[in-house]
């Protein structure tokens, strides 16, 4: 088709979950990739649990992975807006159709209650048959039905689905799926209190919204073959329908939150990028042929296609997201991570964490442990050691490196050695430091790292860390003397 229209629809129930982006990444990329329209859309017709504050955090979410809609909420087109399926209800758009449908005897008013209907699917079952509404209100005559109306019963509106025969959906991803409509009840599209089922608004919105391909999870599959018989009913042209893979736990299991994390700004909340969340998720259920795994969003848009799209599950690897986050910090800047560091604060409201950090210095240690960054909330205890005054000595440090009996004379001896020898170094540079250190290990005819290793936990209190001497050379001279003093006086002196 030309002039390629997908959408994102979610419905505010709660929060933006990982198959859902999935879901709007793939329209979005496909819609790029088409030089089409990609249309966010709000399913709100679940009255007891869509809420604002659902919707907020959806178009939150929308807007930091930037998957920005061509039309939708606060970019709206007269044409096709509302893009609230409510406000849609409010000027009456699905109630028009309603009333072409039951004109046509395609509908029909329907009295039986939700206990009634209850029983009649289980009483099926115990008969071995499909599990569905019986249908009994299709053929009530008008006296039927208005007795039922002086009983007090109100009706839901529901869709006269073939009672024989198939429909077949060619699916762009699954191929040739069919339906047997006997399995298939005649379902509600509108209830009793007039806010239209998930099954009619999307295809009254999809066609007046001239949607052409609808790509979403599997989980919508059985809904598709009572859409695909709507369409037909109203005699409109059908969309293209795409279904994409589920997504599982590591555990085989559909996703869900006993995996760890599903709500996407969780993972912003954890200091993951929004173009590692983007890319790592391009490769659940798509793949380029040459295995391809780490892409910018250009070259996604550029290669993506419902051709690579596969029908097996795909499944959600933590440890594969954190390499492919660090990967994405390793190809920023240090400026660059300072700056999304700043921005991650703020939104954890952790500003007060770095208020006293002097600024050049943290950019300038952010340089240092560049390669380690995984997470931006893994930078306070990587480099926090730099900013305090009191070194935090971790006691597994002192334990193995200053206080060991094998080693404890050596390393006063370097400590001592190092606050005094160190005070005369003009060139205090990370080069002329490693130099100092090995010249003072044969010196004393000890190992280099008899020498090494007792500097970094005297300078920062822990074993592990950046470059010893390029940290040293960032800290300073007195900085650097002051801590190995601080160290000789509570480790060694009695």
């Amino acid at each position: 088709m030309d002039n390629v229209r997908v959408r994102f629809a979610p419905s505010p129930t709660g929060d933006l979950h990982i198959g859902g982006v999935r879901t709007a990444l793939f329209n979005y990329l496909y819609s790029k990739n088409k030089n089409g329209k990609f249309i966010l859309r709000i399913e709100d017709t679940d009255e007891t649990r869509s809420t604002k504050e659902s919707v907020e955090v959806i178009l939150n979410a929308m807007k930091w992975l930037r998957l920005g809609w061509d039309e939708g909420p606060g970019n709206e087109i007269a044409e096709y807006a509302p893009y609230y399926q409510m406000e849609r209800k409010e000027k009456h758009i699905y109630r028009k159709y309603v009333d072409a449908l039951l004109n046509k005897g395609l509908a029909y008013p329907c009295y039986c209650t939700a206990e009634e209907v209850d029983a009649m699917r289980k009483e099926a079952q115990n008969n071995n048959l499909p599990p569905k509404y019986d249908g009994r209100c299709r053929h009530l005559t008008c006296e039927q039905r208005k007795q039922r109306e002086v009983d007090g019963r109100t009706a839901v509106i529901r869709f006269k689905m073939p009672q024989s025969g198939t429909t077949i959906l060619d699916d762009l991803i699954r191929g040739r799926v069919e339906f047997d409509n006997f399995l298939l009840d005649d379902f509600v599209i509108m209830k009793a209190n007039g806010v239209p089922t998930y099954n009619f608004a999307c295809v009254i919105d999809d066609y007046l919204m001239k949607i052409t391909h609808v790509l979403r999870g599997d989980d919508h599959i059985s809904n598709t073959p009572k859409q695909m018989q709507l369409y037909t009913a109203l005699d409109w042209p059908m969309p293209r329908f795409a279904h994409l893979s589920m997504i599982l736990g590591p555990d085989g299991a559909r996703l869900s939150k006993r995996h760890g994390h599903t709500s996407v700004l969780e993972y912003r909340k954890e200091g993951y990028l929004p173009e590692a969340l983007i890319n790592y998720l391009a490769l659940l259920g798509w793949s380029t042929q040459d295995s391809q795994q780490i892409f910018t969003i250009e070259e996604l848009i550029e290669k993506f296609s419902l051709e690579r799209c596969g029908v097996s599950p795909s499944t959600f690897d933590p440890a594969k997201l954190l390499w492919l986050n660090g990967e994405k910090i390793r190809s920023k800047t240090p400026q660059e991570i300072y700056y999304l560091f700043v921005d991650w604060l703020k939104y954890t409201n952790n500003e007060t964490l770095i208020s006293d950090w002097d600024e050049n210095l943290l950019k300038q240690a952010i340089a240092l442990e560049h390669d380690k960054i995984k997470l931006l909330k893994e930078i306070p205890s990587l480099l926090d050691f730099f900013f305090v005054k009191e070194v935090d000595y971790k006691e597994d440090a002192v334990m193995k490196t200053l206080l060991n009996e094998k080693s404890k004379v050596s390393a006063e001896m370097v400590l001592v050695e190092s606050a005094n020898r160190l005070l005369e170094k003009e060139d205090f540079s990370a080069n002329a430091l490693e130099q100092y250190a090995r010249d003072l290990a044969k010196d004393k005819e000890i190992k280099t790292g008899q020498v090494f290793h007792p500097l970094r936990v005297a300078i920062s209190g822990r074993t592990q860390g950046p470059s010893l001497f390029h940290m040293m050379e960032l800290m300073g001279k007195n900085e650097v003397i002051r801590r190995i003093n601080i160290a000789i006086n509570k480790f060694f002196k009695k």
